[in-house]
């Protein structure tokens, strides 16, 4: 069962208002239509995530377009997993993330990014992060 959550469709959403702004007359683009319809009800029913299959085809190729445009790897080239860390103290992926991230989904791996992100526990998120990214390393979307 793969889900998007609620914030990858907000996230996708600013993308294409960014992208293709609203024309005369405040139209919505056919990909902030396609995501806005699945924002809405999912609102409206209360629900933070929504299974995959059931965005609709445009939905879909909108969100996917969305995420070609993010990181693909929470990896920041200090690999514990190689050490026989369960859990890798850089990115915070498990081993078996590690090792399967090319076989993931986008929607696999954005959970990843999610459930990662909000541990915020790995190096990625802490100072090493900041001195990584002054020094060109990593950009400030990750």
């Amino acid at each position: 069962m793969e889900s998007i959550h609620l914030t990858d469709l907000e996230a996708a959403i600013n993308h294409w208002r960014q992208r293709a702004p609203s024309g005369p007359g405040a139209s919505l683009s056919p990909q902030v239509a396609a995501l806005a319809e699945v924002y809405a009800r999912m609102v409206y029913q209360r629900q933070d995530a929504v299974e995959a299959r059931e965005l609709g085809d445009a939905a879909m190729r909108a969100w996917l377009d969305w995420w070609e445009t993010t990181p693909d790897t929470p990896c920041i080239a200090i690999c514990s997993t190689s050490q026989g860390d369960e859990v890798c103290t850089g990115c915070g992926r498990s081993f078996d993330e590690v090792q399967h991230w090319l076989a993931y989904t986008p929607v696999q791996k954005r959970a990843v990014w999610r459930r990662i992100t909000a541990q915020g526990t790995a190096w990625r998120f802490n100072r090493y992060a900041e001195r990584a990214r002054s020094a060109g390393g990593i950009t400030s979307s990750e």
